[in-house]
């Protein structure tokens, strides 16, 4: 039955890896690359400030960065080396089949770090920034194609983004739902 699921994932991943292009090409290495964002962090950031005091700001980027943190350590640190999965560019028969945009990057790729990291980020800041829904929509975009630009550049098979995904999301919530009961303990909106 696992054999079934990853060989529709691989061709899957191979369809959508085949859609591609020079340009989007150079798009694509520019979307994944994390330094890209560095401005839109910083934005959040002010925006975060610009609409509370300074205690509940920096308890709300504390809660945050402890999401993205936490959904990367458990996608890098703790399911990689456990499923050891190799990245579509390490799977000699889909290696040869694919298009490849950059460098493969560590050997293991499930689960994305950029999907469980992007998504963290997205539910993280819409569940506590609620007063942005333009923002807010941007930012599931925004997830959504970074994920999507880690098939494009060779290194993750679709399921490896979808659980990536869903785990960046689901410790959001576990980090928000325990700092909410932190923040009624320390009254720290008073």
């Amino acid at each position: 039955m696992i054999e079934y699921f990853i060989d529709i994932d691989q061709k899957f991943f191979l369809f959508l890896n085949g859609i591609h292009s020079p340009f989007w090409d150079k798009i694509m290495l520019l979307i994944t690359t994390s330094r890209t964002w560095i401005p839109f962090y910083l934005f959040l950031i002010y925006i975060i400030f610009k609409n509370n005091k300074v205690k509940t700001g920096l308890w709300l980027v504390v809660v945050i960065l402890i999401s993205v943190g936490l959904a990367d350590f458990v996608a890098s640190g703790i399911m990689k080396p456990f499923f050891m999965r190799l990245r579509p560019c390490y799977e000699p028969l889909v290696s040869i089949q694919m298009h490849m945009v950059k460098d493969c990057g560590g050997q293991f790729g499930f689960v994305s770090s950029h999907a469980s990291t992007s998504f963290a980020l997205a539910f993280s800041f819409t569940a506590l920034i609620k007063k942005y829904r333009l923002l807010n929509v941007f930012l599931w975009i925004w997830a959504f194609i970074v994920a999507y630009s880690r098939i494009y550049v060779g290194v993750h098979y679709p399921l490896d983004i979808f659980f990536g995904a869903i785990i960046g999301c689901f410790l959001s919530y576990l980090v928000i739902f325990i700092a909410n009961k932190s923040i009624n303990q320390l009254n720290i909106y008073e």
